[in-house]
């Protein structure tokens, strides 16, 4: 099992790792732009990849390559809410092609995936942490390695436990 710690570590394997998570800590009760990372028991569903700045990881988990035209919903007022969408959208979303190095490689975590509440947070991923570790706007963060190495050692019956 994962465990993200509220003290801005995750532990993996007796090993751990700094990270960070939202800006405004930890929450039993997430909102749509809180900033805030849910506490709960997840898997990790997904890995979203850049082809071209990255290898394709070597993992158990199914791994998509990201391209220009991937969005994340993140609109409650969307049929889509909580889901990849295909840019453009009518919709605010999360864009998964970005231009800054957090969204190379991203593993996305089931929170409010079945049943989808609306309003109750979408987005809710691991990626790449930013210099200095700085909070994030709900996801947590890690060096690129560090997800490397959690990508070599998981399989869909793997567990993150955050708080």
């Amino acid at each position: 099992m994962i465990k993200v710690l509220k003290s801005g570590f995750l532990t993996f394997y007796k090993k751990k790792f700094k990270c960070s998570f939202g800006k405004n800590g930890l929450t039993k009760n997430k909102r749509e732009g809180d900033c805030k990372t849910p506490i709960g028991n997840f898997k990790i569903i997904k890995c979203y990849y850049r082809s071209d700045r990255i290898k394709k990881p070597k993992t158990k988990i199914r791994c998509i390559k990201i391209t220009k035209k991937m969005g994340w919903c993140d609109d409650p007022r969307s049929s889509q809410y909580n889901k990849l969408i295909h840019l453009p959208s009518k919709y605010h979303y999360e864009k998964l092609y970005k231009k800054n190095h957090t969204y190379d490689v991203i593993l996305v975590l089931n929170y409010n995936t079945y049943p989808i509440k609306k309003s109750h947070g979408s987005a809710i991923f691991i990626h790449i942490a930013k210099r200095n570790f700085e909070p994030t706007l709900g996801c947590v963060a890690l060096e690129k390695k560090k997800i490397f190495f959690l990508l070599k050692n998981i399989n869909s019956f793997t567990r993150i436990k955050i708080g």
